[in-house]
């Protein structure tokens, strides 16, 4: 099983009976998952159920949804009310008329309000056609946008491990580094001290040698270092079993950052030093990839 990435493009077109429609889906990154849905008029209850099967397809990100339906001129469907006719010229036949006036015509009958009705209203079978139609063009680009949110995943994901073995290098790195060996901080305290007694300063042995250890535990960066370790570890076990690991990516791109940090502010050398920047360089480009994560 292998990540998603939350940002993706589909698009499903059709025809169906004088309609052209399509749909067009969009995500990108987001908290949770956010839906905005936009359908013509008089779609509402189809509008509603493409709301629920973009959240059974998606599970995290921004989606904007959006349905267009263009319809061309429909021929008008003339019906005559053949009972109002019928009653009206029944009507008709008992009413006396003057000589002056005569009988009634076609024509002045078909005239009167409601004996023609004129309706070009699509009928109930084309319009259950037409939805049945648009429910399956959506099934498909929700197939297509989960495909391509998948193929992007694929790529983020080498590219997040790519940056996790740089991390895990510079890691290696800095727990080797000469400027962490004992000999080398008992170098650099005796120096520093050497400095201070130039000075003219009395210090008290015991003391100092109390400052000395101090200063030894708060240089050492072991926790760091052994938590660095166990993150990486995580992050690629995260990645390997997929799926929705975008949170727990993200909370562990939080604590490489804090990592990185203490180790920075404990080094005690340009050399490890230069060591955490590079780190907390890449840490932060893989917090930023992280965001995409389904």
């Amino acid at each position: 099983m292998t990540i998603a990435s939350m940002t993706g493009f589909a698009r499903e077109a059709g025809a169906t009976g004088r309609y052209r429609w399509a749909w067009e889906l969009k995500t990108v990154n987001g908290r949770g998952l956010d839906v905005r849905l936009r359908v013509p008029p008089g779609y509402d209850a189809l509008a509603e159920e493409a709301r629920q099967s973009i959240a059974k397809a998606l599970g995290r990100g921004t989606c904007h949804a959006a349905l267009t339906i263009d319809a061309a001129e429909a021929p008008a469907r003339v019906r005559v009310n053949e009972a109002a006719l019928s009653g009206l010229i029944q009507s008709l036949a008992r009413v006396p008329l003057p000589q002056s006036v005569g009988p009634p015509s076609l024509d002045g009958l078909l005239g009167v309000r409601g004996i023609v009705e004129v309706s070009d209203e699509e009928d109930e079978e084309a319009r259950a056609a037409l939805e049945g139609e648009l429910r399956a063009g959506l099934a498909r680009a929700l197939l297509a946008l989960v495909a391509a949110r998948r193929q992007e995943g694929e790529a983020l994901a080498a590219l997040l491990e790519g940056q996790l073995e740089t991390i895990a290098r510079l890691t290696n790195a800095a727990e080797i580094c000469p400027a962490r060996q004992p000999e080398a901080i008992k170098q650099k305290l005796t120096e520093q001290l050497a400095t201070l007694l130039a000075t003219g300063v009395t210090l008290d042995p015991q003391r100092l040698h109390q400052e000395a250890v101090i200063m030894a535990t708060k240089a050492d960066i072991r926790e760091e270092i052994d938590r660095l370790v166990a993150h990486v570890a995580a992050a690629r076990a995260l990645l390997a079993g997929g799926g929705l690991v975008g949170r727990r990516l993200d909370f562990l791109a939080q604590e490489f950052s804090r990592e990185a940090n203490t180790l920075c502010a404990k080094a005690n050398d340009t050399s490890l030093s230069a060591i955490g920047l590079d780190l907390k360089a890449v840490v932060e480009q893989f917090r930023e990839q992280v965001q995409n994560v389904e």
